[in-house]
């Protein structure tokens, strides 16, 4: 009979490219993972990984165990749920996969919020700049609240469930002169200095094809993802920045933030997990406790003065 364990180990390495990248993500050794892949090798009578450069990638028979052990997987994961469902509580750890934006303002009210409604329940949070949507499908974290910008076409791997949480528009910010707030046009940024976050990012390529969906390119004068560094540039007033309104603290001091009227630039705030026919109650407090945070941030923020 096969071992579920050296499947997942299959799959980690087929993800991963190499076997030392999927033992260090598993907290193994190189030498525990390779054995078990050997000893799996054995039970199956045929090679499963062959060398590729300096990875290894799945043989064909390798690729076909892996279907079968992703059938496997997920099953494992609906008894789980239906089980957990039957008990009807909610368990005891959960890993979470947050950006940096949403932190302050949704993840650590949801995290206030499970700590007296679940107390039993550990929330490890792991912050990263990008959605960690493959760790999802590999089961090292349980939810991710990522982002997806309006312009680009929906894209999600396989077996996952979004729950939508809140359109969260990109605001120009600028140095506080005391005027009162008014609304910008995109077009009038043609003549700012800017500071974005990389064009590699999700959020740098939505600002680059805004503002050419709105006729110029931008001035960018700096380039950095750090969302402080884009507020203290603004509050000095050597740039301007377009930041998601959930990464502002409405009582920061020295900066003004105003929405963009003609092309405005939105990004959706969503919260996934593995797909399964049965609700984890675990899960589900996660994701519930991350949209009571989004919609009472919606609710009470106000542009500062």
């Amino acid at each position: 009979m096969l071992d579920i364990r050296r499947l997942h180990m299959l799959k980690t390495v087929a993800a991963r490219g190499s076997i030392t990248a999927a033992a260090q993500s598993l907290a193994l050794s190189a030498g525990a993972v390779s054995q078990q892949l050997a000893a799996l090798r054995h039970d199956v009578g045929v090679d499963l990984l062959r060398p590729d450069g300096r990875t290894v990638a799945l043989t064909e028979a390798g690729r076909v165990l892996l279907e079968h052990a992703d059938r496997i997987l997920a099953a494992m994961e609906e008894a789980e749920c239906a089980v957990a469902a039957v008990k009807g509580t909610v368990g005891a750890t959960a890993t979470l996969a947050a950006l940096p934006s949403t932190v302050a303002r949704i993840v650590a009210p949801a995290l206030t919020a499970l700590g007296t409604d679940h107390p039993q329940l550990a929330v490890t949070c792991l912050v990263t700049d990008q959605a960690q949507l493959r760790e999802l499908t590999l089961g090292t974290v349980d939810v991710v609240l990522g982002q997806r910008y309006h312009h680009v076409p929906e894209t999600m791997p396989k077996g996952i469930a979004v729950s939508p949480l809140l359109d969260d528009p990109l605001l120009v910010v600028t140095a506080a002169d005391g005027s009162d707030e008014r609304s910008f046009g995109l077009r009038e940024l043609a003549t700012h200095h800017l500071v974005v976050p990389p064009a590699t990012t999700d959020c740098g390529q939505a600002i680059l094809h805004a503002c050419r969906q709105a006729g110029f390119t931008p001035t960018t004068r700096y380039v950095t993802a750090d969302i402080a560094a884009q507020l203290a540039l603004a509050r000095s007033g050597l740039a301007t920045a377009l930041v998601p309104r959930t990464a502002i603290d409405p009582a920061t001091p020295g900066i003004s933030a105003a929405p963009i009227e003609d092309h405005p630039i939105q990004r959706l705030l969503f919260a996934a997990t593995r797909r399964t026919e049965t609700t984890n109650p675990t899960t589900a407090a996660v994701i519930a406790a991350l949209g009571t945070a989004a919609r009472q941030d919606h609710t009470t923020y106000l542009p500062p003065a």
